[in-house]
């Protein structure tokens, strides 16, 4: 026999009492939400004193804020015209240094003929 018993062999659990003593699941939906307050609405935050509000997979200003819905369209609207002049911006900028970097090559290579036609004319006196 072992010194302090088997460690290994678990003691039985006790019978569980009954599911519930409850008699709430016996009432229909409605009734419990009035009882329990189980009405979830809309889940709610508030950031910055602007209360927002989950709808329809979107945050919608629910007090309102300092923005209304047709400034954040024209806004938006905004943000899309500026988006496309700053990438028309980009394009012209890309443009402009592949004319750079060509007219250097034309100068540096003129500039090579040049010394190569004076160092010729050297020569030849």
């Amino acid at each position: 026999m072992p010194l302090f018993g088997n460690i290994f062999s678990p003691k039985k659990t006790p019978p569980r009492k009954s599911a519930s003593l409850s008699n709430l699941h016996t009432l229909d939906r409605s009734t419990r939400e009035i009882e329990l307050g189980l009405e979830y609405g809309s889940p709610v935050m508030n950031i910055g004193g602007q209360s927002l509000k989950f709808e329809d997979g979107q945050w919608i200003s629910e007090s309102g804020g300092n923005v209304s819905g047709k400034e954040v369209q024209r806004l938006k609207k905004r943000n899309l015209q500026l988006e496309e002049e700053n990438n028309l911006l980009r394009l012209k900028i890309e443009v402009l240094l592949d004319m750079l970097s060509e007219s250097t090559a034309e100068t540096h290579l003129i500039q090579k003929e040049l010394e190569d036609v004076r160092s010729n004319s050297r020569r030849k006196k």
